[in-house]
């Protein structure tokens, strides 16, 4: 069935991922990059002791908040109980968005949309493959399950070694359009980095880059400069 109820999603564009120790750090990172980027996502995985609410406060761009587990490429090991709770906290706090994997457990995402409809917060429920791309067929599969999941806005992201696998995810884009879902497709790896830049050009919801001068929270990821001269060029501003 169709994602035709909800409210139309605003594009996020470009998007600095952060993962680093404390509230401290992820502001030395961020704040400088503001006026160059259109969200912000905090890695909650990769710190100490997450406090969104002040990461809120400072911050004045809309906000991502992740959580991501071992099992999906990110860096928290404790229960999926305990893995939602700094999740539905940022909900409260006023994140514009939370990330929750499809592979995670129907009813904890039940509980965290039931969070989010008391807010404006929007979750994006994501799926990461870092080894390979899968056939179309799954590819599509996947969208279908995520366009159905609840979640406002769906985030595939797989391994590129060919352009042909680049082609593959990029089409997803025209799936997510006939369905009405807002959809974040992008490659990682070195064979990925032109669908990072071509995603938004093609109607994908946001594409995501590395703070200037740190290191990227994905294989192939650019650097906010980078990825935003060559948007910069693609709209013919260079």
């Amino acid at each position: 069935m169709a994602n035709t109820t909800r409210p139309a999603t605003p594009a996020g564009g470009l998007c600095v991922a952060v993962a680093a120790p404390d509230e401290e750090a992820v502001l030395r990172l961020v704040l400088p990059l503001l006026s160059q980027v259109d969200v912000v996502e905090v890695r909650l995985d990769a710190m100490r002791r997450p406090e969104v609410a002040r990461l809120r406060s400072a911050i004045r761009r809309p906000l991502l908040c992740t959580n991501r587990p071992c099992w999906e490429g990110g860096a928290f090991a404790g229960s999926e109980t305990e893995r939602l709770v700094p999740l539905h906290q940022a909900a409260a706090c006023g994140a514009d968005y939370v990330d929750l994997e499809l592979r995670a457990a129907p009813e904890l995402r039940r509980e965290l949309l039931a969070t989010l409809a008391s807010t404006p917060s929007r979750m994006i429920v994501s799926w990461h493959d870092f080894d390979s791309t899968p056939t179309a067929v799954a590819l599509a599969d996947i969208l279908d399950r995520q366009a159905d999941s609840g979640a406002h806005i769906g985030k595939i992201v797989t391994m590129a070694h060919a352009p042909a696998d680049v082609r593959r995810v990029l089409a997803l884009l025209e799936l997510a359009e006939q369905r009405r879902f807002p959809l974040i497709a992008f490659c990682m790896g070195a064979a990925g980095r032109v669908s990072r830049v071509a995603t938004l050009a093609l109607g994908g919801f946001m594409t995501y880059a590395a703070p200037d001068g740190a290191a990227g929270t994905a294989p192939g990821q650019l650097s906010v400069s980078q990825l935003r001269g060559m948007l910069r060029t693609l709209e013919g501003r260079a």
